[in-house]
């Protein structure tokens, strides 16, 4: 075994115990090569900073497990940053894709929110007491046809049926006032 190969097992034998200052010497020792590693897998400081900090917490947490292949350290604290990269980057895809597009339009102005929002409920208002009940428990205020059921002493079926009813005749409202 050369002399790295041996300071590198008595790291490992040192994290497995639980000693702090072994964290804090694998970091003096492996962060600047990791730190590079990183850049190569990641296109900000920020996301470098991560990637080095999030190895060296799987180095902390894995440490009473570690079994390494050839007692060198650094091969393992690279391939745990590959794999955080991996990580990183399908969640920053994933965030990317949950993204608004820049050219999406300007959403209406509140008073126009408001006055298309009174229509509807002026024409919910047109509906029978009871109809308006159910699309103020259903549609409004989310509650499932069940729970309005329960609320209002009638059965699932007819709830459904006066749900299906009363879309129906907003919809051909709606479509009406469009054209």
């Amino acid at each position: 075994m050369d002399e790295d190969t041996e300071a590198d097992a008595a790291l490992t034998r040192r994290l497995a115990n639980g000693d702090r200052a072994a964290l804090a010497d694998a970091f003096d020792r492996f962060a600047p090569t990791l730190t590079r590693y990183a850049w190569a897998l990641a296109g900000s400081k920020q996301d470098v900073e991560e990637l080095v900090q999030d190895t060296f917490l799987t180095l902390w947490q894995k440490s009473g497990e570690l079994d390494l292949a050839t007692s060198a350290l650094l091969p393992w604290l690279l391939v745990v940053c590959r794999n955080h990269a991996r990580n990183q980057s399908r969640r920053l895809a994933k965030g990317a894709a949950d993204e608004l597009p820049d050219d999406l339009p300007a959403p209406p102005d509140a008073d126009e929110a408001r006055e298309r929002l009174r229509w509807v409920r002026d024409e919910i208002a047109t509906l029978p007491p009871t109809d308006q009940r159910i699309c103020e428990l259903c549609l409004l205020e989310g509650h499932s046809y069940a729970e309005a059921a329960q609320m209002l002493g009638l059965s699932v079926g007819a709830v459904t049926q006066r749900v299906s009813r009363s879309r129906a005749r907003l919809k051909k409202a709606v479509m009406h006032d469009e054209h």
